[in-house]
């Protein structure tokens, strides 16, 4: 039946249709992965970075005894664009940084601590909750 109608009364339709699937699929109406991360992952996070000591040498909002200045605070660390100035900044990005710093930025101070990709998740999340 669709081959019978004629091309121009077809092509509005594939239009509007076009328009409504790009239009409803905006990639800010996508909430960011780490969203959705649940609260016991996000505060699991949370106690694991005070457990790393990553305190020593950041700030990091929450985070008992966490007041260091030797690297940067990490408050509002949700809303970077880039981790170490370097790395875009998302949970998958963010993971590999803190289980294996010097693979994504070669060179960089930030040392490999020893975490696992399990415990590197959950302190991503915490970290990707702070705006």
């Amino acid at each position: 039946m669709l081959a019978a109608l004629p091309y121009r009364a077809v092509l509005p339709f594939a239009v509007l249709t076009l328009a409504l699937l790009f239009g409803g699929c905006m990639p800010q109406d996508i909430p960011p992965p780490f969203d959705r991360a649940p609260h016991a992952q996000v505060e699991r996070g949370r106690q694991l970075l005070a457990q790393y000591q990553c305190g020593s040498c950041h700030a990091i909002p929450d985070v008992q005894a966490a007041r260091g200045r030797m690297g940067p605070t990490l408050a509002a660390f949700g809303r970077r664009s880039y981790i170490a100035g370097h790395v875009p900044n998302g949970p998958e990005h963010l993971e590999r940084w803190i289980v294996a710093p010097g693979s994504l930025v070669p060179g960089t101070l930030m040392p490999a601590m020893g975490v696992s990709p399990d415990d590197a998740r959950a302190m991503a999340a915490y970290l990707l909750s702070l705006e």
